[in-house]
């Protein structure tokens, strides 16, 4: 069977010269005799490729030196209580909720301190980013804490929020890699790889130095404090390590590609491709406010829930998958992450015109 074109939110689409090189290698990793995924993580090969991994992922983001790289388990998810049960000194923390992954994290973080929620999109949906220039950031804060790409409901910060000096926290796990990002602007920026870099099971975390401490809430888990892992270069315990090499091949791809000024170009080309068509269709319209609209995740209705379910149906025999959107919003959402190609979005305008003439 052919491959199809995969819209899914995550796990996602891969680059395919990614995939080749790992079947390549699957059997003997580089005249070893065995694959990576039975490699020890102790070993002098594994150590040369999570050392690399980290380096091309500095080259790419401009990490400054005062950044610790760390690759963790537990998805972005277990970084809704490792963040506050690491940086919450003052036990006061301000959230901005703009989708369901930050109102999450901002449930979890109640759970260790008080939590003020300073802006929020929920009276419409989340369907846009709120005016951030000049919130009533509690003097006090340990962190101001965003999802700067929302993958449910299709929404990016264009700005980040005036923290009037309180450290910027970001959960970047679907816009992760897909252009250029100032790091010294925040204190953490972190993200699950299964969008944008790599199959799921890890999140990169990107953490300023001053920010790991073994001053940490009492009760903390070992496992879940910043240092532990920091001090042992992500080796504390056994890694995910066949996830680290398919990301550092993923890293070494985007450079390959021209790094992240290109990979915006690319991301804001094929977005434009599939908002101009929902925004001159008669049948298919976007339900977020422009300014606001993610170039990763597209969400889309045609206003008729049976028509919106046919439409997923054909398009998957049509060979364009996981069009389904999420389960809370309903309707359609195209992840077009940097592995998806130009031409994958023009089949899919393509196919979303036929359609329309079709459904009239």
């Amino acid at each position: 069977m052919s491959r199809v074109y995969n819209f899914s939110a995550g796990p996602a689409v891969l680059p395919e010269q990614v995939l080749k090189e790992l079947a390549e290698e699957m059997m003997d990793y580089r005249g070893c005799g065995m694959s990576v995924m039975e490699m020890s993580h102790r070993s002098p090969e594994f150590q040369q490729i999570i050392d690399e991994a980290e380096q091309d992922l500095r080259d790419l983001m401009n990490i400054p030196d005062n950044y610790k790289v760390l690759f963790l388990q537990g998805g972005a998810s277990q970084q809704f209580a490792m963040i506050p049960m690491n940086l919450m000194k003052n036990g006061v923390a301000d959230y901005i909720v703009t989708g369901q992954w930050a109102k999450k994290a901002y449930q979890e973080a109640q759970k260790y301190g008080k939590v003020n929620k300073i802006a929020s999109s929920e009276d419409k949906t989340f369907s846009y980013i709120p005016d951030c220039s000049n919130l009533d950031i509690s003097p006090d804060a340990d962190y101001v804490y965003i999802c700067e790409n929302n993958t449910i409901y299709g929404t990016k910060f264009k700005t980040l929020p005036n923290t009037k000096g309180k450290t910027l926290v970001a959960d970047v796990s679907s816009c992760f890699l897909s252009e250029p990002v100032d790091v010294s602007k925040y204190g953490i920026i972190y993200g699950g790889v299964q969008k944008n870099i790599g199959p799921a099971g890890m999140v990169i975390v990107i953490i300023r130095e001053d920010l790991i401490t073994g001053d940490v809430l009492p009760g903390t888990p070992t496992m879940l404090t910043y240092k532990t892992h920091a001090d042992a270069g992500s080796l504390y315990n056994t890694p995910n390590a066949y996830c680290i090499y398919v990301c550092g091949k993923v890293f070494k791809w985007l450079k390959s590609m021209g790094g992240l000024e290109e990979m915006k170009r690319r991301n804001e080309e094929k977005a434009k491709i599939l908002y101009d068509f929902l925004d001159e269709s008669k049948l298919f319209k976007g339900t977020v406010e422009p300014e606001s609209r993610s170039l990763m995740n597209v969400p889309f209705v045609t206003g008729d829930k049976d028509l919106d379910a046919k439409f997923v149906t054909e398009a998957k025999a049509a060979g364009f998958v996981n069009l389904k959107g999420h389960r809370t919003v309903g309707g359609m959402r195209a992840s077009i992450y940097n592995a998806m190609p130009k031409e994958g979005v023009e089949a899919l305008v393509a196919f979303m015109k036929k359609f329309e003439e079709e459904n009239a």
